[in-house]
Parts: structure tokens; sequence; C-alpha cells
């Protein structure tokens, strides 16, 4: 029977487990713009703007912000919580990923851009680095999921750079996109195998 997680793993497990529902808080934080939001041409920061102009307004932006934190927070928790089976590297580049995620969401993009690019720029480098890495530690353990892990850390390692280099460009949003939200998936596929479980009790028959 394979080894039950510790406690602090399978709290952690549930933080990366719920991490994939950040996407939603994007999807009811556009759906509420007025001027219009492009998931492939406009970065996610915009829904975190605070001001308000003639042709764009993000009513819902406290929730965006909010949610950058809090996502933010269950990166970095979660993957303290399950510093052991990751590894050190990992868990370094995923609390770091988390911090940024968490500093993004008090620099909002119209308010300070630079400070927003300082603050963001952390969770672009760090997430498909600690996907390729937890990869490789996985490789002999756990094969499939090791495969799933490098070329999720692969494509949106390729889709960060190709975000910070097309800036503006129509498809920026949809690359930045492609940079985070696979990384989701990934780390709770990681995070399955940590999850709660019941214990299963065996007992002997007979003398």
């Amino acid at each position: 029977m394979p080894d039950v997680p510790s406690r602090a793993a399978q709290l952690g497990a549930i933080a990366f487990l719920l991490r994939p529902t950040y996407i939603a808080t994007e999807v009811v934080t556009a759906v509420a713009t007025t001027g219009g939001y492009s998931f492939v041409s406009d970065s996610v920061s915009r829904l975190g703007e605070v001001g308000c102009t003639e042709g764009y307004c993000s009513p819902r932006h406290a929730v965006m912000n909010g949610s950058f934190m809090g996502y933010g927070v269950l990166l970095a928790g979660g993957a303290l919580l399950l510093a052991k089976p990751l590894g050190p590297w990992v868990t370094g580049l995923l609390v770091v990923s988390g911090v940024s995620s968490y500093a993004t969401g008090l620099a909002p993009l119209d308010q300070d851009a630079a400070l927003h690019a300082i603050a963001a720029t952390p969770l672009f480098i760090g997430q498909p680095i600690a996907l390729l890495l937890l990869g490789a530690r996985l490789r002999e353990e756990e094969p499939r999921l090791a495969r799933a892990l490098l070329v999720t850390g692969a494509v949106t390692a390729a889709a960060a750079v190709g975000f910070i280099v097309s800036g503006d460009e129509r498809a920026g949003g949809a690359l930045e996109c492609l940079a985070l939200w696979p990384v989701l998936l990934g780390l709770a596929g990681f995070a399955w195998g940590h999850r709660p479980r019941r214990r299963v009790q065996v007992s002997a028959a007979g003398g």
C-alpha cells in the first residue's frame, strides 16, 4: 500500500488543487469590463487596473487584484507544506513565484507600470523553471507525471518569453494565458498524489 502523505503534504496538496479555480476569477472580472477585454490580445493585468477611462473600465478590479494575492498565498503556502516531495529548489522557486503574484496584486498596472512589471516578472521566470526541475526530479519515481511536467514547463517557458518579447502585440494575452494557466494544472496533477485519503485498515483473518 502506498505511503499516506503527511498532514502538511495533504494541506499543501489541497492548496495546489484549489489553484485552477483562479481561471474563473479572470473570467468573472473580464465579463464585467466596459469597453471590451480580449483574452487573446489583452494582458490580465488590465483586469486589475483601478482607474477608468472613456474607452475601458474594470469595475471588478478588486476581485482580480485580490485573486493575484490570494492565489499567490496558496502557491507559496502550498509549496512550503509540500517542501519534502518538491525538493528545496522547486520549493524556493514556487515560494518566490507566490510572493511575486501577491506583490502584483499590490501594484496595479495603471498605478505604477514599472513597479507592476518588477513585481510580476519573477512569476513568469520561476514557475516554468520549477516545473522543469520537478519533472526531472520525478523521472524515475513517476515517469508519466514527469514527462507531463517537463512538457508543461517547456511550453510555459516558451510562452513566457514570447509574452515578454511581444509586449502589446495582438497575441500577447494568449501567450500570457499559455504561460500561466498550464502551471495551475501541472501543479494540481502533482498534488493529486498527495491529496488527503482514507487509511485502509487491513486486519488478518484467523490465527
